[in-house]
C-alpha cells in the first residue's frame, strides 16, 4: 500500500518539530532532564533491572554520587573521561553522574583490547577511565596500561574482581561513591556549559584505520529523544526493551534519549538473549524496542506458544524483507519503524508508513537535506560531470546519500558535529558537489529510492561492512591479521550470507608457504586479537595477491566470487567458533555451522 505524500509529510512534520526544539545555545542539558523527572516523577520507574524497579529519584540520587566523586577527583566542566562497562544500572549512573560534572563521556565498545582499546581512549584525550570489573582485564590488556590515567572500578556483582594488581593506578571506588551526597550538584557546576557542548564521544567505524570517535552533543541527544518519541506516540507509561549494548547509539542515542523525553520506562538487559525475549515482555509488559535486523531474525526461530499482545512499537534498522511482515504478525507489532542514519550523521530517514522494505520516505526532496548520488562501486569513486560536479541518481538508480551540512543560526538542523579527530571530520565532507561552495556529509551508504519517494538500503560502500549491527573495517582487520606468522599480504572484504542481514568478512590470505597453515593456530590469533564480530568468518588462501593496476588491493572480484567453491579454485575455510577452528569449505562444514552455500549475483 502506497500512502500519500501528504499523510507522510504530516507525520514527518510532527517529528522534525519535535527534533529541532532544543538549540546550541541552551542550557538545558541531558544532566537537567533527569533531574526534571526526579521532581516531577520520583516514585515512577526509570529502570528494571533483573526484577529490581529503580525510580527516576533512585536513579538521580546514584548518579549524583557519583558526580560529587567525579568533583573530588578533579575532573569537571571540558574534562572527557572515558567509560567500559557491560549493561547495568551503573552504566546509567556513572554517564549520567559524568554529565552531571560536565564531563564529556567516551563511550568504549566492552569488546576491543589491546591496541584498539588504547587507541580509543588516547584518541578522545580522555583524563580518567571509569571501568566496570567485568571490564578490567580489558584495560590490563594494554601493553602500556599505566599511560598515567586513574582507572576507577566499579565492581558488578556478578564479576567481583580484586583490584590490588595495581593500586597504584587502579581504584575500587565502589563503596567510596556510597559516602558521596545524593543530592543535585551546584547550579554553578555547569555554568556556562550549554546543549551544543559534547556529552559522548560515540565510536564509528569508518572506512580506514582504528574507529573514529564521533562528537554527540547534549542537543542532539535531547532533540533525538523529542523527535521519535512524538513520532512513536511515547507516553510516561510505555516500557522500553533495552538488550542492545549502551556504549551504541541504537541504544543510548535513540531508544534511551526516547524514553527520557516522556519519562518511561527502561527494561536493561545486560545482553540480548532470544529465549528471554517473550518471557521478560509479558512479565514487564514491554511496549517498545529497539532492533537491529540479526536480531529480529534471531527471534524468528524462538518457540512461542502463547503470543505476546503488549509490544506497540519496534524501532531499529536492518529489518529483511523476508521476515518484516511475518515478525510483524508474530509478535503484534502495530508500527515498526524502519530507519536509516549513523551515529555521526547529520541526517536520518525513518519510515513512518510500514512500507515493507523502506528505510523511509522523503515525499518532498526540497524538504530535506537528502540527496542521492551517483556512485562507481567497481572504481569506488563518484561519477561526475564534466565540471566535476557530481550527479543525482534517476528514480530506482542506486547511489551513495549525501546530506547538505547546514549551519543555521542557533540550529541543530543539518549540523555535523563531526568527530574528535579534524582529518577525519574533513575526509566525510565533499565540497562544491552542485554548486560552488556548498557542503555535504558523505554517508557510505548506497541507498535507491522507488517513483513513490521511498528510499531502501542497498549496501556500504568502500572498505567498510557491516556484521552482526556492527560496522568492521577492512583496513583495521586487515593490519591485525597481517601479524599472523608466515603471512605476506591480507585483503579482507565483506561478502552476502543467504539469509544473514548485512556481510560476513572474508579474508583472502597470501603465505610464505599455505601448506604449513594451521587453521586451529589461525583462529586462537585473530580471537585473541579482534572481536568476534571482526574475525573473518570464511578464509581463501590465495598464491598471490590481487592487485589492480595502481598496485592497490583488488575487492570488487573477490566479493563477487565470495566463498564459492564453484567460482574460487583458491582452498576456501569456515569459521566453526564451537570447534574453535577454520574448517575446509563444504557444503557440510557450511552446514555444520548453520550457513547456506554462496549465491552469486544474477
Amino acid at each position: 500500500m502506497v500512502v500519500s505524500r501528504e499523510t507522510t509529510q504530516a507525520k514527518l512534520k510532527v517529528q522534525i518539530e519535535a527534533a529541532s526544539r532544543h538549540k546550541p545555545s541552551q542550557h538545558y542539558t541531558a544532566a537537567d532532564r533527569y533531574e526534571e523527572w526526579a521532581e516531577k516523577l520520583p516514585d515512577h520507574t526509570a529502570l528494571i533491572w533483573q526484577g529490581r524497579k529503580i525510580s527516576y529519584s533512585e536513579l538521580n540520587a546514584s548518579a549524583n554520587q557519583v558526580a560529587h566523586l567525579v568533583l573530588a577527583k578533579g575532573l569537571g566542566r571540558g574534562d572527557v573521561a572515558a567509560l567500559i562497562m557491560e549493561n547495568r544500572p551503573e552504566f546509567f549512573f556513572t554517564w549520567l553522574g559524568l554529565a552531571k560534572a560536565g564531563v564529556t563521556i567516551a563511550l568504549i565498545n566492552y569488546q576491543i583490547s589491546g591496541t584498539a582499546l588504547a587507541h580509543a581512549i588516547k584518541t578522545t584525550g580522555c583524563k580518567a577511565v571509569f571501568a566496570g570489573s567485568e571490564c578490567l582485564t580489558h584495560l590490563t590488556s594494554i601493553s602500556d596500561f599505566k599511560f598515567g590515567l586513574p582507572i576507577y572500578v566499579i565492581q558488578d556483582g556478578e564479576h567481583l574482581v580484586d583490584v590490588d594488581i595495581a593500586q597504584d593506578i587502579i581504584t575500587d571506588i565502589t563503596q567510596e561513591l556510597s559516602t558521596h551526597a545524593n543530592s543535585n550538584p551546584s547550579e554553578e557546576i555547569r555554568l556556562g556549559l550549554t546543549a551544543g557542548d559534547n556529552l559522548f564521544f560515540m565510536f564509528t567505524s569508518g572506512t580506514t584505520g582504528f574507529p573514529k570517535a564521533a562528537r554527540m552533543s547534549h542537543m542532539r541527544w535531547l532533540n533525538t529523544g523529542e523527535g521519535m518519541s512524538a513520532l512513536e506516540g511515547i507516553t510516561k507509561d510505555d516500557v522500553f526493551y533495552c538488550f542492545l549494548p549502551l556504549f551504541h547509539g541504537a541504544a543510548l542515542q535513540s531508544l534511551t534519549s526516547t524514553a527520557a523525553a516522556q519519562g518511561a520506562t527502561i527494561l536493561l538487559r545486560r545482553k540480548f538473549s532470544a529465549s528471554n525475549f517473550v518471557p521478560d515482555v509479558r512479565t514487564h509488559g514491554v511496549t517498545a524496542f529497539q532492533y537491529v535486523g540479526e536480531v529480529c531474525r534471531y527471534l524468528m526461530t524462538i518457540e512461542m506458544i502463547e503470543p505476546v499482545t503488549t509490544l506497540r512499537v519496534a524501532v531499529g534498522a536492518g529489518l529483511g524483507v523476508d521476515i518484516w511482515e511475518p515478525f510483524q504478525s508474530r509478535f503484534k507489532i502495530d508500527q515498526i519503524f524502519e530507519g536509516w542514519g549513523a551515529t555521526e550523521a547529520n541526517c536520518g530517514i525513518t519510515n513512518v508508513d510500514n512500507k515493507v522494505g523502506a528505510v523511509g520516505r522523503i515525499p518532498f526532496k526540497e524538504m530535506s537535506n537528502v540527496r542521492l548520488v551517483r556512485y562507481d562501486i567497481d572504481t569506488d569513486q563518484h561519477i561526475r560531470n564534466p565540471d566535476g560536479t557530481l550527479i543525482e541518481c534517476e528514480i530506482n538508480e542506486t547511489g551513495e546519500a549525501i546530506a547538505m551540512i547546514l549551519d543555521l543560526l542557533d540550529s541543530g538542523a543539518g549540523h555535523f558535529e563531526g568527530y574528535t579527530d579534524h582529518e577525519a571530520t574533513e575526509a566525510k565532507i565533499l565540497r562544491n558537489v552542485f554548486q560552488e561552495g556548498d557542503a555535504w556529509f558523505r554517508s557510505g551508504d548506497l541507498l535507491r529510492r522507488d517513483a513513490n519517494d521511498y528510499y531502501y538500503f542497498i549496501d556500504r560502500v568502500g572498505d567498510t561492512f557491516r556484521w552482526k549491527s556492527e560496522n568492521v573495517s577492512t583496513q583495521e582487520v586487515g593490519t591485525v591479521l597481517a601479524d599472523f606468522p608466515d603471512t605476506l599480504m591480507v585483503n579482507c572484504y565483506g561478502v552476502k550470507v543467504p539469509k544473514h542481514e548485512g556481510r560476513a568478512g572474508m579474508a583472502a590470505l597470501v603465505l610464505s608457504d599455505p601448506s604449513k597453515f594451521n587453521p586451529k593456530e589461525f583462529y586462537s590469533f585473530a580471537m585473541d586479537r579482534l572481536p568476534e564480530y571482526a574475525v573473518p568468518l570464511f578464509l581463501r588462501l590465495s598464491p598471490e595477491p590481487q592487485l589492480t593496476a595502481t598496485f592497490k588491493l583488488r575487492k570488487v572480484d573477490l566479493k563477487r566470487q565470495g566463498y564459492s567453491a564453484e567460482l574460487v579454485s583458491d582452498p576456501l575455510y569456515v569459521r566453526d567458533n564451537k570447534a574453535e577452528t577454520f574448517h575446509p569449505l563444504s557444503d557440510a562444514t557450511l552446514e555444520g555451522v548453520g550457513l547456506l552455500p554462496f549465491q552469486p549475483d544474477e
